[in-house]
């Protein structure tokens, strides 16, 4: 096993153009990325990982969003994980996001996301350069 574990995020998103954005961004962010495209599979991933960061539709098939987000932020071993929505629905997304640590609203760019989980990975780098 290597020493440098990369952290896990999960992408929870259906629509494949913006799935591949945020797979990327992470990935080149430094994080070991899983793309998850149904609600129903995300349910089921979330117990068998604790990942660091989930990047979470809220439209999504099977199960949406907000049940997910429920699930995540209700289940003790996920406590640490952080949760950016990425909606197009604000009006959905303004109801949860005080479970999340940011909400997105789509569309979100590559070098938007790629700053932020970034900062996630990082977040003494702020405070270390003052």
């Amino acid at each position: 096993m290597s020493r440098m574990t990369k952290p896990l995020a999960l992408i929870v998103e259906d629509n494949e153009d913006q799935n591949l954005v945020f797979t990327t961004a992470l990935d080149q962010a430094g994080y070991q990325v899983e793309s998850i495209f149904d609600g129903a599979v995300a349910v089921t991933r979330l117990k068998e990982v604790v990942p660091d960061m989930i990047v979470l539709d809220l439209h999504l098939p099977n199960t949406d969003g907000g049940t997910i987000l429920n699930q995540i932020r209700t289940d003790p071993r996920l406590s640490a994980t952080r949760v950016i929505l990425a909606t197009a629905d604000s009006a959905f997304a303004s109801g949860l996001q005080f479970q999340a640590e940011l909400v997105l609203l789509k569309p979100v760019s590559f070098a938007q996301l790629k700053q932020l989980a970034g900062r996630f990975l990082h977040p003494s780098k702020e405070a270390d350069d003052s």
